[in-house]
């Protein structure tokens, strides 16, 4: 009997709180708490917090399409622009997919506040390859 084994994404998503409320064919939507987990030590939304909110998103819309063709997905670039500070409340992301190649995925993700502010803005390039088994 194979053992589940909960991916590094899955495990940090829950850690930070995060929860995807949306996935459709190259859109997702998460929401992610401002709170002690995501805040750093000057009470503002950490920006590594952000990045991990974005890349999340983006490595789910991905996995979901290279999944579709028996393929699996790593991300291999994020970069990020902090543009707002947050202090509470939640922060709303919106992956969605600029090019979608038979090798390469590139998504921008926009992170806005409640107030629907952009706070931070993204984007992410996924590698798309074939599964290897296991060994």
């Amino acid at each position: 009997m194979k053992k589940k084994i909960r991916t590094f994404a899955e495990v940090l998503g829950n850690i930070l709180g995060i929860e995807i409320t949306s996935c459709e064919d190259g859109l997702v939507k998460g929401t992610m708490p401002v709170d002690d987990r995501t805040r750093q030590p000057y009470g503002i939304l950490h920006g590594g917090a952000s990045v991990v909110l974005a890349e999340t998103l983006g490595s789910v819309g991905s996995h979901f399409l290279a999944e579709q063709e028996g393929k699996i997905a790593v991300g291999v670039e994020v970069n990020a622009n902090h543009l707002r500070q947050v202090r509470e409340g939640l922060v709303y992301g919106t992956a969605q997919i600029q090019h979608r190649g038979r090798k390469i995925h590139v998504w921008t993700i926009e992170i806005h506040d409640e107030a629907q502010r952009l706070v931070c803005t993204s984007r992410l390039t996924v590698m798309v390859m074939a599964m290897k088994p296991q060994q």
